[in-house]
């Protein structure tokens, strides 16, 4: 509480207090009342103590009176009153002129008040102060209490400073790099404008510090020497404790995630997964596309391609644990761009990596694209699909849905080129695009049901000897032996089949239908 509210309280009002002198003081801090009429009471006080006085005890003199009004400042005094009437009928000039000097309240009261009343008012709501203060305190403790439990990552940790203090917070890099960051009331653009040349110029030298040239509140994360970012608080005056609080607290929530996660890249792998998932929902999204900067990739004047890639297991691996496979894919692709110099988004998602590259429109794609995976290729075994290049925000979108149909039109084992594209796909690409729709799905049952029922019945293979035939059109005799039986063998089951199926094998149109059917079910099956 400060004066200028103790002076809107109804006792005080009704006293007719009208400030005389130190006015720029009015914003001072009040911690409790003294009434007295003790010259020197100034040992006795409390910085933040407001002084009550009639006045009958002050000295005469204008040495007095100043010396009386400095004693008080010194003390850290957060004003004083004086009731007219009983000494003075007006406050001497040389008090006035002291206090202004000094810049301390002074009152006047032009009727009689009980001090009491005063002193009572004022206390009750410093208490109430105090035990509003303790509740956000506890606030402040249960909130991140709960998400140190709950192992709560930067993203949670940054809403729950946003939602406390209601300001803008950003999470930085220990090279001043903006990893994320949570919009206040003002211009975000503005706040976030040439960023990291003004955050070098930001130094904390204990853990929390507040700038105010910059308006931030800056707390370190990690120990000192081996600090591995900063958490920022918008605060263009000087900061409460509880402000301090909300931000040395959101700092340890943060540490502590670090420990829990044993990734050191995690904190950045999650942004730019948002951002990926950002971008699949609304390319042009302008809060997405501003993250996309901060986060080193460049939006504007460049051509965007979507790359996807599975790892599977390779010779020696199969016993591999699958996400140490991923963990060794994500940092080898990485790498590669980072050595290609193609700025790049890289995350997993489901049980795919998803890169989104930003190259120079001069730049040939496809050579990049192509020298990416022929690195990422050499130490892991992974199938790749590409999207086609795009120089529009809109359809960044599309060249990352594109890479992920091209992936999954893919056989798991597939032999083809190193990075497989939409034209490599054919109609297996068609099929994948059509998912699991509903009347794809009943294509296929009616095409091949009545053959996977009589295989599961009598442990026959007849729909392996259909895979066979349409992989091997021209020669019945290499569709034989990819089945390792002999031709009199083979032609029996394909007879069994057309009489199951109550078509002819050599009709083109079964031949088509029944390939598509077996397509369809190799891309459904997963």
């Amino acid at each position: 509480m400060t004066v200028a509210e103790v002076l809107a309280m109804a006792p005080v009002r009704a006293a007719d207090a009208v400030v005389v002198a130190g006015r720029r003081g009015l914003h001072r801090n009040v911690r409790w009342v003294h009434s007295t009429e003790l010259v020197d009471i100034a040992p006795l006080l409390r910085g933040g103590d407001l002084v009550l006085s009639t006045g009958i005890a002050l000295p005469d003199t204008e040495e007095g009176l100043r010396g009386f009004a400095a004693s008080l400042d010194d003390s850290g005094a957060a004003g004083v009153m004086i009731e007219l009437g009983r000494r003075w009928a007006k406050l001497p000039a040389p008090l006035v002129e002291a206090c202004e000097d000094l810049g301390l309240p002074l009152v006047a009261l032009g009727r009689e008040v009980r001090f009491a009343s005063v002193a009572q008012a004022v206390g009750e709501r410093v208490v109430d102060e105090q035990l509003e203060e303790l509740r956000e305190a506890q606030r402040v403790h249960d909130t991140f209490t709960e998400l140190s439990i709950a192992e709560a990552g930067p993203r949670e940790v940054l809403e729950a400073v946003q939602r406390l203090s209601g300001v803008a917070v950003v999470l930085e890099s220990e090279d001043n790099q903006v990893v994320d960051y949570l919009a206040g009331p003002s211009d975000i653009d503005v706040f976030l404008a040439d960023w990291r040349a003004r955050s070098q110029r930001v130094r904390v030298d204990g853990r929390t510090a507040w700038d105010a040239g910059q308006g931030w509140l800056v707390t370190r994360l990690g120990k000192r020497g081996r600090d591995w970012g900063r958490l920022i608080v918008q605060s263009p005056a000087e900061p409460t404790q509880r402000l301090v609080a909300v931000a040395e607290r959101a700092a340890a929530a943060l540490a502590l995630h670090r420990l829990h996660d044993r990734h050191r890249d995690s904190v950045v792998r999650r942004m730019h997964h948002e951002l990926i998932v950002g971008l699949l929902n609304d390319p042009t999204d302008s809060d997405v596309l501003r993250r996309c900067e901060i986060a080193g990739l460049p939006v504007t004047g460049r051509q965007f391609v979507g790359i996807t890639m599975r790892p599977r297991p390779a010779t020696g691996e199969a016993g591999s644990p699958p996400g140490t496979q991923v963990e060794a894919v994500i940092a080898a692709t990485v790498q590669a761009a980072h050595k290609l110099k193609a700025p790049a988004l890289v995350c997993y998602v489901d049980r795919d990596v998803r890169v989104l590259l930003s190259l120079a429109t001069s730049t040939r794609s496809s050579r990049v694209v192509d020298e990416l995976g022929a690195k990422v290729r050499r130490g892991h075994a992974v199938t790749i699909g590409s999207g086609r290049p795009t120089t529009a925000v809109a359809e960044i979108d599309r060249t990352l849905r594109e890479a992920s149909h091209v992936l999954s039109s893919v056989r798991e084992h597939d032999s083809g080129p190193p990075v497989h594209r939409l034209e490599d796909v054919h109609l297996r690409g068609l099929l994948a695009l059509l998912g699991t729709d509903e009347r794809l799905v009943m294509f296929v049952d009616r095409e091949l049901e009545v053959i996977r029922r009589h295989d599961a019945q009598w442990g026959t293979d007849l729909l392996a000897a259909v895979q066979a035939l349409v992989e091997h059109p021209a020669s019945k005799s290499r569709a034989a032996a990819s089945l390792h039986v002999s031709r009199p063998v083979f032609y029996d089951r394909l007879a069994k089949v057309e009489r199951l199926i109550d078509a002819d094998l050599d009709d083109p149109d079964i031949r088509v239908s029944l390939h598509v059917a077996l397509l369809a079910a190799d891309l459904l099956e997963p």
